[in-house]
């Protein structure tokens, strides 16, 4: 394992201010808002701030305040940020993302987690500065597969595992395959498959239950090609940060729309990590690779595991209760698909109360 600093050529961020100057914006239709995908005023306004406003300085300095390093797992290079416990006793946790987000999501969660345990923040496979990836294969059990391998590179024999969107996916299948070490699981933004019976589900139930449909119809455009046709995807992305900004931005509002409690700065240090490193196209590859992740297990995991739901969710208990051993549910108010950024003190509240219960 070395160490890793983030440094990127001045060169390369030249080039990215030159780029959105000579943007080529396509034409659209008045007055159909955001029916057809993100609308020009919504990419416009972040792209002017990206030129203008956004400091990759500041926030690449801000991210280096972290201790990262990077290994080779599985013949892939890994990056991954550890910070260690003024505990030495204490539970490590192993916190994964999902698309289209980075290690950088968990930054406002560290300092309250980091209290009480040890926490390792890998960049998946393909993703940031562990991309890209140079085979196929790289899906969520192989992921999963790394990510015990890294905990084992790490000395900890004892650990839980945490994650939303693809890290709700990647963070059970680590339970899976390592079931001897993994002490519990905590997920957030979980997709729940529903079935035909509806039946003695509560109206909230029944509205996220819908949600998957909805999102199926209106909204997933973006995983579709991804799972599909990755590469001719990457051409577009590769070549034009605004293009970059508008895919992204896509996947941001289709869980609702509304992205409240992000900020410019949230969405746009993801979009610059994905640009600046040439990751857009593997980091999509993840979807085509892990087809398999979706489908329900022939029986229910075993490892002790908790469900956090937030506002945009579609996460349902009995339909989850499929494929995880649920041991604790909890709904909230506030926040939403990505609340390590939209509400990090819930988040890491509720983690702290799972974690601490399964300490010994």
């Amino acid at each position: 394992m070395e160490t890793f600093v983030i440094d990127i050529p001045q060169a390369d961020l030249d080039d990215l201010v030159e780029r959105l100057r000579r943007t080529r914006r396509p034409d659209a239709l008045e007055g159909v808002g955001w029916s057809y995908g993100v609308p020009p005023e919504a990419v416009r306004e972040l792209a002017d701030y990206w030129l203008d406003g956004y400091s990759w300085r500041e926030h690449e300095a801000r991210l280096n305040t972290l201790p990262q390093y990077t290994t080779v797992i599985d013949g892939q290079r890994v990056h991954f940020a550890h910070i260690r416990s003024p505990r030495e006793d204490a539970l490590p946790l192993l916190l994964t993302h999902g698309w289209p987000s980075s290690f950088a999501d968990f930054t406002r969660v560290i300092e309250p987690l980091s209290r009480d345990f040890h926490l390792v923040i890998p960049s998946i496979p393909g993703f940031a500065f562990s991309g890209p990836t140079t085979e196929t294969g790289w899906g969520v059990r192989r992921i999963a597969a790394a990510w015990a391998e890294l905990m084992r590179g790490l000395g900890y024999p004892r650990y839980g595992t945490q994650g939303g969107d693809f890290g709700a996916l990647i963070s059970p299948e680590v339970a899976r395959l390592d079931p001897e070490h993994v002490v519990g699981v905590h997920v957030n933004a979980l997709t729940t498959l529903p079935n035909d019976d509806m039946t003695g589900l509560t109206e909230a139930e029944a509205e996220r239950a819908k949600g998957v449909e909805r999102w199926h119809r209106h909204h997933s455009g973006y995983a579709m090609i991804q799972s599909t046709r990755p590469q001719t995807l990457a051409y577009g992305l590769a070549d034009s940060p605004t293009g970059q900004l508008a895919w992204n931005l896509d996947a941001y509002a289709s869980w609702g729309q509304d992205i409240g409690g992000l900020s410019r700065d949230d969405i746009l240090t993801n979009v610059t990590i994905y640009w600046l490193t040439d990751t857009a196209g593997s980091s999509g590859r993840l979807y085509r690779e892990s087809a398999s992740a979706w489908e329900r297990p022939a029986e229910p995991g075993k490892t002790p595991t908790a469900v956090a739901v937030f506002p945009g969710d579609s996460s349902v208990r009995r339909y989850a209760e499929v494929a995880h051993n649920v041991v604790r549910w909890s709904e909230f108010p506030a926040g939403g698909h990505y609340a390590a950024l939209q509400a990090p003190l819930l988040l890491a509240a509720d983690i702290r109360e799972f974690f601490t219960a399964l300490s010994p």
